[in-house]
């Protein structure tokens, strides 16, 4: 009652010091561990039935045992329990620690130990505790913990831990761990971000850990529900990101303790012997070693020994001469605890190899003279292949180091380093990856692994080492008009921050064309959804209009509130993913181009693609936030109608699907273009108010057309059935946008001499699909 009442103290204790600390209450005062071995009357070791010499995995040598006769004092008495359906497990008879093995060499028993843990839900309440672990206490308790092989634990983002005990050495000490985010979590560290460690003292009996959480994990819900605290074996555990949610499923970790005979000292054990009790190093070739860990000693085999020293003849001699560290040149022989070496004959020395070895005795012997030679000629024949090897290795690896550098340089790595520092802008959240890491990724560019191919290069599906999927794209080779679009993308996407836009992971560029990845989306294109109807289910109108809204809003975000506008330029049905939950990702940044805050316009070489082209921007190669929006009409246009941007399938006339749209409204047709699946939805206002939305973003003048940010507002309107209110998407009575006005646009000029007008051109010939 007294060693209990003292136990009870020292918890109330620790808990008051965390109430000061933390002023929380949430705490939960935890005994894990008291190792049990009272010492009773000695006994000797006999080789009865009823001594096992192995429980399941573990082996069970003397001293310990399972019965009478079996071990040398109580302490020492094991338990093996052979009733579970599992494998039988070792234990204490008054404790329900599992013994895991027993290392009679090193003194120390490895064995099984509680986690402590208190969990969460993400507003703060606590769901779960270790309150069913219950005290496991003897008296006189004699197998402390491992000060130099264990150490406290502390897993958690909110999490602080005290240990302490009374039996032994009476001590407190505490460790926090703390973050804000997964991302400042660095795997295999333990200096309190996350995880934080702290040393076990000597002579430590039992422990008590009082754990709690200064916030209750409420802004640290998502990753690290629960606060977890544990000694354990240092070498048996690695921190893990991963541990802030996974150490739910575990229940037991490894620690070590130190075990010894007795309270006595070898000297006193020694003396106490001759007077009848029992010294416990009971063959003649071991030697006796004090406890370094509490009182008692321990016993070993002497050199040139190995076995059981608490065992009489349990030290068997070893075979020195078979041991990978024997130091003979010449004859070996093995002695009892030692052994000799000597020279053949012919030879002299103490054929040794740290003394004078064995050398002939006759210089003048030809026989030995040839063996020398030859020895001398092999040996440096291997030096020689060997320090070939070595420079081999050396220059390859100095020549793949700077075909990286090359190719870094050649890929705009230097430029790519500038502009990110001209735009201010942080890489903290992108990965630069290796080309060794991509490449088992994606099975050296397996041809199964091809996502798609287009004119700027091709796309694979990868796997990286955490089972992470990714989408990785590799351009084409020896095209710097590619690099600059490689660059251009990872400059414009890392302006982004928009969960209707894809993500950009990270790039590589150090391999001969450059890479960029990005997030997996699951689901294909919008484009494949409307036009692959075999291939892919029906899209509702709901559908169809939850998709538009989001992209229009994505669009809406790139030029009005990204860090620097952003205009698209490539705006289709091509470039929208949807995910396994038709959530909209508007990706392929590779023409995108930033626009300077003093600026609304850029002059630059035409390029697009035939059909989604913005008329005006075609003409004068003057590029806005507006020809986004006429190419997101031509989206909208073919979600309503299902057919393609461009369809050799319809008259001359009315190929282009902008002008097959806007004569049709204009002839009062709409319903009779308009996908009869969505029609039969029976939405018609919507898709009249829709239809209105699609046909301003049409307008040939880019100033009477709508912003994005008009149309993705108007857009939420028609979702909440409030279909068009704003004046530009009525339909009026002289449309801006006329059938032969449209055709003039698209008509190529004679005087265009840029490179994109070149291509559409050659794209006018058939329909246009350049992968992108």
């Amino acid at each position: 009652m007294k060693r209990e009442a003292q136990l009870n103290f020292q918890i109330d204790h620790q808990t008051k010091i965390l109430q000061r600390i933390m002023k929380a209450s949430h705490l939960l005062p935890w005994l894990t561990l008291l190792i049990l071995a009272t010492k009773s009357a000695y006994s000797q070791p006999t080789n009865g039935s009823t001594c096992l010499d192995r429980c399941g995995s573990v082996n069970i040598p003397y001293p310990f045992g399972t019965g009478p006769g079996c071990y040398h004092d109580e302490s020492f008495l094991v338990t093996c329990n052979a009733t579970t359906n599992s494998s039988p497990k070792l234990f204490f008879p008054t404790s329900n620690v599992s013994i895991l093995d027993i290392s009679i060499s090193k003194g120390e028993l490895r064995v099984e130990g509680p986690i402590a843990r208190n969990c969460y839900d993400r507003f703060g309440n606590q769901t779960s505790n270790n309150s069913e672990i219950t005290r496991t206490m003897t008296t006189n308790s004699n197998f402390p913990l491992s000060a130099t092989r264990n150490k406290l634990a502390v897993v958690g983002c909110d999490s602080l831990a005290i240990i302490g005990g009374s039996e032994g050495r009476n001590y407190s000490a505490g460790c926090i761990s703390m973050c804000n985010q997964i991302n400042d979590v660095v795997n295999g560290s333990c200096s309190g971000v996350g995880c934080c460690q702290m040393s076990i003292p000597e002579d430590v009996i039992d422990f008590v850990v009082s754990l709690g959480s200064l916030n209750d994990h409420k802004e640290v819900f998502e990753f690290n529900p629960c606060d977890y605290s544990f000694v354990v074996e240092d070498e048996a555990y690695e921190f893990s990101s991963a541990d802030l949610k996974d150490l739910q499923k575990r229940e037991t970790v490894p620690l070590i303790l130190d075990w010894s005979v007795g309270k006595s000292s070898c000297e006193e054990a020694q003396q106490n012997d001759k007077v009848g009790a029992v010294y416990a190093c009971r063959d003649s070739n071991s030697f006796c070693l004090n406890s370094t860990n509490g009182p008692g000693y321990r016993c070993n085999c002497s050199d040139g020994y190995q076995g059981n020293p608490y065992l009489i003849n349990g030290c068997q001699d070893i075979n020195d001469c078979d041991h990978s560290t024997n130091p003979c040149v010449g004859i070996c022989t093995n002695l009892p605890g030692s052994f000799s070496c000597s020279c053949p004959k012919g030879f002299k020395g103490d054929g040794t190899k740290n003394g004078t070895g064995c050398s002939p005795v006759d210089s003048g012997n030809q026989s030995v003279l040839t063996i020398s030679i030859a020895l001398g000629v092999s040996i440096g024949l291997l030096l020689l292949l060997l320090a070939g090897s070595w420079t081999y290795w050396v220059l390859k690896k100095r020549k793949l180091m700077k075909l990286k550098e090359k190719f870094f340089q050649e890929n705009g790595g230097i430029l790519l380093q500038q502009q990110l520092v001209h735009q201010r802008s942080s890489s903290d959240t992108a990965k630069i990856f290796t080309a060794e890491q991509l490449k088992k990724a994606t099975n050296n560019y397996d041809q199964s692994r091809v996502l798609g191919q287009g004119g700027y290069g091709t796309v694979y599906k990868g796997l990286l080492l955490d089972n992470k999927v990714v989408a990785i794209k590799k351009s084409k080779i020896g095209s710097q008009s590619q690099i600059e679009q490689f660059i251009n993308e990872v400059i414009v996407l890392s302006q982004i921050n928009h969960r209707n836009v894809v993500k950009l992971l990270g790039c590589c560029l150090e391999t001969e064309v450059p890479l960029l990845v990005y997030e997996f989306i699951t689901n294909g294109t919008l484009a494949d959804h409307i036009h692959e109807k075999d291939k892919y289910s029906l899209l509702s109108w709901e559908m169809r209009l939850k998709i538009a809204t989001e992209t229009a809003g994505a669009i809406a975000y790139l030029h009005s509130s990204a860090s620097m506008p952003i205009i698209h330029r490539d705006i289709k049905t091509a470039n929208i993913l949807l995910d396994e939950n038709y959530t909209t990702k508007v990706a392929d940044f590779g023409a995108s181009r930033l626009v300077p805050l003093d600026q609304t316009q850029l002059t630059t070489l035409v390029q697009g693609t035939l059909g989604y082209l913005d008329p005006e921007y075609f003409q004068t190669s003057q590029l806005t936030e507006k020809s986004d929006v006429y190419s997101f009409g031509i989206v909208l246009a073919e979600l309503l109608t299902g057919e393609m941007a461009v369809s050799f399938d319809r008259k001359e006339s009315v190929r282009n699907l902008a002008m097959y749209f806007i004569s049709s409204m204009k002839e009062g047709q709409l319903l009779q273009i308009l996908d009869e699946r969505v029609v039969n939805e029976g939405n018609i206002e919507q898709l009249k108010a829709v239809a209105h939305v699609a046909k301003s973003c049409l307008r040939v003048n880019g100033e009477e057309r709508p912003t994005m940010k008009e149309v993705a507002s108007e857009l939420e309107g028609v979702m909440r059935s409030k279909v068009g209110t704003h004046p530009w998407g009525q339909d009026d009575q002289n449309p801006s946008l006329g059938v032969e006005e449209t055709e003039y646009l698209l008509r190529p000029s004679s005087t265009s001499t840029t490179e994109g007008f070149d291509s559409m051109n050659i794209q006018m010939l058939k329909p246009s699909d350049d992968g992108r």
